[in-house]
Order: structure tokens, then sequence, then C-alpha cells
């Protein structure tokens, strides 16, 4: 079923959601199927797992040579949602990245989703390498998630790339974007970011998910602007529950957010790492609160593989 769908079948009430990461090559599925466990409970009607894109690793040669080489340290994203599809009876969402990709192997990567059953897909730009300061595209890739969102739609029109198909089952994906609250790292101004999502959902995007902000009037400024420029679709809060205290300093320099100023003192306050989890997980139970207040359609935790945070909230707030 599409996330649109279930969005509908709960009729205003707020639904449960999580993300995680493929675990990384030569680790067993079963630590991924053991943080899966507890958060079952709470009947999630969608599962997002995340892409990696590919990265450098350099080989000692000898000699002081190093040999760089290009991989994907977790790969596997489409596995691993057919497999939790399979063993849990529920959806799930790949990330397609516009980074790492050519539109052949995002093609692939598609056909092969539909083969499985699986009717979303999260459609996102993806990051720089570690060695670029700004991102880009693989060549013969998308530069832009809005060029990746017209290709999920034009096979959702039986379009291929370079065939003229006789599609007699169509693809017809449900697909998402990200949207940011305290707008994207490299966008200029906020009013502009947000022209960037409408044309995401003007090329057919049917819902939004935000990346994680811990002030939650970030999230309501953010979803009476986009409404007020056209955008209709579902716009789904990110969650992300604080962990250690170096999320402090990581979280913003990483992903342009702030922190707001009761939360930084209260994690400075705390003299161990369980302290700091506590307050986080007492903050994002708050958060969850008042957006469920508010009827937002989903409430969306970014877990990272790990469930005992997300499950204390969770028990907290549904």
């Amino acid at each position: 079923m599409k996330v649109t769908e279930h969005i509908k079948k709960a009729n205003g009430k707020t639904l449960f959601s999580f993300e995680l990461i493929p675990p990384k090559k030569g680790n067993n599925i079963q630590d991924l199927y053991n943080n899966i466990d507890p958060l079952m409970e709470f009947n999630p009607p969608f599962i997002d797992v995340t892409t990696s894109r590919e990265e450098h690793v350099y080989i000692d040669k000898g000699d002081g040579l190093l040999d760089r080489k290009i991989t994907r340290m977790r790969p596997g994203t489409v596995g691993i949602c057919a497999a939790i599809k399979h063993k849990y009876d529920v959806d799930t969402v790949p990330h397609v990245l516009c980074g790492g990709f050519t539109k052949e192997e995002t093609e692939y990567l598609l056909v092969d989703c539909h083969y499985l059953g699986i009717e979303n897909v999260m459609a996102l730009r993806g990051d720089a390498m570690s060695h670029q300061r700004y991102f880009e595209a693989s060549k013969g890739g998308h530069q832009y998630a809005t060029q990746l969102v017209d290709q999920i739609q034009n096979l959702n029109k039986g379009k291929y790339l370079h065939d003229v198909i006789e599609a007699n089952h169509k693809a017809n994906f449900c697909i998402g974007v990200a949207g940011y609250p305290e707008k994207h790292l490299e966008s200029p101004s906020l009013q502009t970011d947000l022209k960037r999502l409408k044309e995401k959902v003007d090329a057919g995007a049917d819902y939004v998910v935000t990346q994680m902000f811990f002030d939650n009037q970030k999230y309501f400024e953010f979803v009476k602007a986009a409404r007020e420029i056209g955008i209709t679709v579902p716009i789904i809060p990110g969650i992300k529950p604080l962990a250690v205290k170096k999320h402090l300093q990581l979280l913003p320099q990483v992903f342009k957010i702030d922190l707001p100023e009761p939360l930084i003192t209260e994690v400075e306050k705390c003299k161990t790492n369980t302290d700091i989890r506590q307050v986080g997980v007492d903050w994002a139970i708050e958060q969850s609160k008042e957006l469920m207040d508010a009827n937002v359609p989903v409430l969306h935790y970014y877990s990272m593989g790990k469930s005992t945070n997300i499950k204390a909230i969770a028990e907290a707030v549904f």
C-alpha cells in the first residue's frame, strides 16, 4: 500500500514510522531484525531503509603506495526492503539517490522494486562525497532530485529510458521527497528552498518527509509557508532523539540546524551518555506529543539502526 493511502486510511490518526540504515558489509541481517522487533508493537505502516552512496577506500600496495578504490560500505537497500516486507508484512520505502547512480542504474533499481511489489520510494539527491566540496552528479546521473522524481514518474507512465516497451503492468510508485524546515545547507534562503520543494512536488512527489528538527515551531512555520506557495501534499515531520554530547556540535555542523537553548542546557548538565540519552528521549517525547496534538499525519523517527530510545518514545506517545 502507498504511504499516502496509509495516511488516508488512518482518517486523521497520527501514524508511527521509522527509518533505519543497512548493516555494513559482512554483518548479519539478524542485528537489524533485533532492532526492528521491539518497534513492531507500534504498528508502523511503513519502514524506510536508507541508501549509502559510494565512498573511497585506500588499499596499501606496499612501498608506501596506496591504491584508491570506490566501494559501498552499506549495500543492499532493496534486498533489505524485500526481506523486511516478507518477514513483517509491512510496506517498505527504499531510498533512491541521484549521487552514485546513473539513470540506467536507477531504472534497474526501480524495476527490481516493481518486481518485488515495493510501491513506495524516497527520491533524494544525496550528499557530496567526502572529497567533494559540493555535490557532483555521477556521469550519466541526475544532478537534482526533481530530475529523479521525473524519471520515476515516467516509469509510472510506462516510459523507459531507451526502449519502446508495451508495458502491461506499469509501475505505480508513491514518491516521497525531503523537506528542510531550516532550509537545505546549500540553499541561499528558506524561500528559495521552498521553491525547489515545490518543483519536486510539481514533478510528481506525493509526500514530504522533513529533515530532523528540535524546535517544533520551525516545522509549523515550514508547513505554513509550504501551503502558502501551493504545496498540498502531506508533510511528515522527521524526529531524531539526541543521544550523545557530541551531537551538540555534530548535528548543527552536518545538517545546519539550530538546537534550542533549553535542550543544550539540559545536555550540558549531564554527567554520562546515559543521562544525555534520557534527555534526548524526554525532549523527543514532548516534541512528539505537541506534533500529535497538531494532527500531523505521521511521526517519522530516525533510528539509525538502534531501537531502544525510539521504543521509549513510542511507549510514551502511541
